[in-house]
């Protein structure tokens, strides 16, 4: 049985398989995820991002358990720190969610970020389609965790939870440029924690100065309390997936679905043309040895690296020339 019949059928093995591959770029990776492509674009997929240290696995897991409690398919991305200097990872939220890996109906994986910026790994977008193709209800995709650059999450998913925890300078954090924008829903994790209700308080008066209309989204503030008092915890999930739900049919109903398809289209468009242009062009220089010298001549000031750079795309893209 060839590796895309496999994962139509929902065979964890291949896929997993996969989307390791699509990591360490092996070549092959790419025909298959051609193949795999017509059968993409039908799960709702959720983005989970904020400050290391929020609780985002613990969110995550939380809200697998109750989707999978309304027979819900599973899919989960947690992308992990990598070391700058191994390239490797922790991947420890495989580990949290170990409850759910023997489920049939849900699928973990844990991407390293391999210095990749934006609190996402180069691979999400191609792991998001494989797990697409699986034919899973719901996508979750964990990111990092690095504050104000993890903005990326927003080009891949339909919903972003941006996850806030009292005491941990979020009242500052949120009022900056980009974690506004991003957020669909926003989460108060650890409510039971002394600033929490000064933090919704920020949260709230913040969303009323807001530009918007009346027929725009306004992002709900769910307040989730302990996980060791499970039933009001229970509880905070359901307010949350039930707001994720409503936001999910705003999409829908606003035809913002559609802009929001666009733009992840765009984005992963553009991401193939520089792995199919840039990458090879940065190879070629470091092989050469021309990327070395051209490193040097900037740093002597013989050259700046603006004109290094038209001198490199007249060289590789003639075309643009003529």
């Amino acid at each position: 049985m060839d590796t895309v019949k496999q994962i139509r059928e929902g065979h964890v093995r291949p896929a997993s398989r996969l989307i390791r591959d699509i990591e360490d770029k092996i070549p092959s990776a790419k025909s298959e995820i051609k193949s795999l492509f017509p059968y993409t674009g039908k799960s709702f997929i959720i983005g989970i991002t904020g400050a290391p240290g929020a609780g985002k696995s613990t969110l995550t897991d939380a809200i697998v358990t109750n989707l999978r409690g309304r027979k819900k398919t599973i899919g989960v991305l947690a992308v992990d720190p990598s070391s700058p200097f191994s390239g490797g990872a922790i991947l420890g939220d495989r580990i949290r969610m170990q409850r759910h890996v023997q489920d049939p109906d849900v699928f973990i994986r844990s991407l390293a970020t391999r210095g990749a910026l934006g609190g996402l790994s180069h691979a999400v977008g191609k792991a998001i389609h494989v797990i697409e193709a699986m034919r899973k209800d719901i996508i979750l995709v964990e990111t990092v965790g690095i504050g104000q650059q993890e903005l990326d999450i927003i080009n891949h998913a339909h919903s972003v939870v941006v996850v806030l925890v009292p005491g941990m300078g979020d009242e500052i954090q949120v009022m900056k440029a980009g974690i506004m924008e991003i957020a669909d829903v926003f989460v108060i994790n650890k409510a039971d924690r002394d600033g929490a209700k000064q933090l919704h308080k920020e949260l709230i008066s913040m969303l009323n100065a807001a530009p918007l209309g009346p027929k725009d989204w306004r992002p709900p503030v769910v307040m989730v309390g302990s996980l060791f008092k499970p039933k009001p915890f229970a509880e905070n999930i359901e307010e949350l997936v039930l707001k994720l739900e409503e936001h999910y049919l705003y999409l829908r109903s606003s035809g913002k679905m559609i802009e929001r398809i666009n733009r992840k289209i765009t984005v992963e468009i553009l991401d193939a043309l520089k792995a199919n242009i840039l990458e090879p062009i940065v190879q070629k220089l470091d092989e050469s040895g021309d990327l070395l010298d051209l490193v040097k001549k900037v740093k002597s000031r013989k050259v700046d690296p603006y004109s290094a750079a038209e001198e490199i795309a007249h060289r590789f893209l003639k075309s643009e020339d003529k």
